[in-house]
C-alpha cells in the first residue's frame, strides 16, 4: 500500500514537473537576446503562411524564417488547447518578445500583418496600376500583361473606371489581382446602388453611361460644393443634344501625346474622346470616380445652367446662357470687367 502511494506520488511530481517545464516552455520568449538588449529595440520577424497548411508545415516556416520553434511541443500545445486544426493563413509579423503561447494565439485569431494601398479619386488605370506596381509587399501577378489581358482575367470590356478609389488593407504577399477584384466588386455595388436610387428622367441609358458622366464630373470639379451644379449643366447639355466640350475628355484621348498644355489644335483634332467635335458622352469612363462624383451623377442639381467657369479660387461660377459665361469668362479668366 505505501509502494502504490510513493509511486502514485513520484507520478504526480513528474507530471507537475512536466507540466510546469511545459509552462515555462510556453511562455519563454522564442527570441531570447544573445546581447541583452531590450525585446522592444530588437527587430520582428515575418512570415507568411500559405492556405492549407498543416501544423507541421507552418513550424518549418516558422523556423525557416529564424525562430527556434520545437514542432513536438507546438503540436501539444495547440491540441491542449483545442486548436490543432484552426490555425490561419496569411502574413505574420513575429515581436521579438512573442512567446509559443502568444504565437498560437495569434495563428488562431489570424492576426496578420496588413498593409494597404489607396485609390485616389480621378485616377486613371494606368496610375492605379503604377501605385500597385510600386508597392514591394505584393505579388505581382499581373506584370507583363497589356491591360487587355487584365480586362480579361478580370471580366472586364475594359479597365477605367471600373474601380472604387478607396483605401485597400491586403495580407503582405496577396496578388495584385486580389486588390483589383476588390476594387473591381466595391464598385460594382456603389454603381448598382446608385443605379437604382437615381433620380427620374436622367438622360443615361444604362449605369454604365452614368459611370461615364461620373468620371467626367469627378475631372471637372474643383470643389465638393460644387460637384452637383457641375453634374447638373453637363445633364442639362446631353438632355438637348449639346455637346459636353469638357477639357479632361480630350486630354485624355491624346494620351501620352498630351504635354499638359491644352492647345486649340487639341480641341480641334477628332478623337472618340473629343466632346468637342462628338455629341453626347464619350465611349468609356476618363478617370475613377468616387462615391461622391458617383452620387452627382445620379442626382444632379435642380438648375437651368448650362455653363461653367473657373474663379480661379477652386470654385466655378455657374451661368445660364452664353453671354453670360462670356462675362464670367473675361472676369475670371482675362481679368477684364
Amino acid at each position: 500500500m505505501r509502494f502504490t502511494l510513493r509511486l502514485l506520488l513520484v507520478l504526480f511530481l513528474l507530471v507537475a514537473l512536466a507540466s510546469g517545464l511545459f509552462y515555462a516552455w510556453a511562455t519563454q520568449t522564442l527570441l531570447p537576446s544573445s546581447s541583452g538588449a531590450p525585446a522592444a529595440t530588437r527587430p520582428a520577424i515575418e512570415f507568411r503562411i500559405p492556405p492549407g497548411s498543416g501544423l507541421r508545415a507552418i513550424v518549418q516556416i516558422v523556423n525557416a524564417a529564424g525562430v527556434p520553434l520545437n514542432a513536438s511541443l507546438f503540436a501539444v500545445l495547440a491540441r491542449v488547447q483545442g486548436q490543432g486544426g484552426a490555425l490561419k493563413a496569411g502574413s505574420y509579423v513575429l515581436a521579438a518578445d512573442e512567446t509559443a503561447q502568444t504565437l498560437l494565439q495569434k495563428l488562431v485569431g489570424g492576426k496578420v500583418s496588413l498593409v494597404s494601398v489607396v485609390l485616389v479619386e480621378g485616377w486613371t488605370f494606368r496610375q492605379f496600376r503604377a501605385r500597385l506596381d510600386a508597392q514591394t509587399t505584393l505579388q505581382h501577378d499581373s506584370q507583363g500583361l497589356s491591360e487587355a489581358d487584365i480586362a480579361q482575367k478580370l471580366g472586364l470590356t475594359s479597365l477605367e473606371g471600373r474601380f472604387l478609389p478607396d483605401t485597400y488593407l491586403f495580407d503582405t504577399g496577396s496578388s495584385d489581382f486580389d486588390i483589383l477584384r476588390r476594387a473591381q466588386h466595391a464598385m460594382d455595388r456603389a454603381l448598382a446602388s446608385a443605379w437604382q436610387a437615381r433620380a427620374a428622367g436622367l438622360p443615361y441609358k444604362n449605369a454604365e453611361e452614368a459611370l461615364i458622366m461620373a468620371s467626367i464630373i469627378e475631372k471637372e470639379t474643383g470643389r465638393a460644393e460644387d460637384r452637383t451644379q457641375v453634374a447638373a449643366v453637363f445633364v442639362n447639355r446631353l438632355r438637348i443634344g449639346m455637346r459636353l466640350q469638357t477639357d479632361p475628355s480630350v486630354i485624355y484621348g491624346l494620351g501620352e501625346n498630351f504635354d499638359g498644355n491644352l492647345r486649340k489644335i487639341h480641341l480641334q483634332t477628332d478623337t472618340p474622346y473629343n466632346t468637342y467635335t462628338r455629341a453626347g458622352l464619350p465611349p468609356t469612363p476618363i478617370a475613377m470616380p468616387g462615391l461622391a462624383a458617383l452620387q452627382a451623377a445620379f442626382a444632379p442639381a435642380q438648375t437651368p445652367a448650362l455653363y461653367f467657369v473657373a474663379r480661379g479660387d477652386g470654385s466655378s461660377h455657374f451661368s445660364r446662357t452664353l453671354e453670360e459665361h462670356n462675362r464670367a469668362v473675361n472676369r475670371y479668366q482675362r481679368g477684364r470687367p
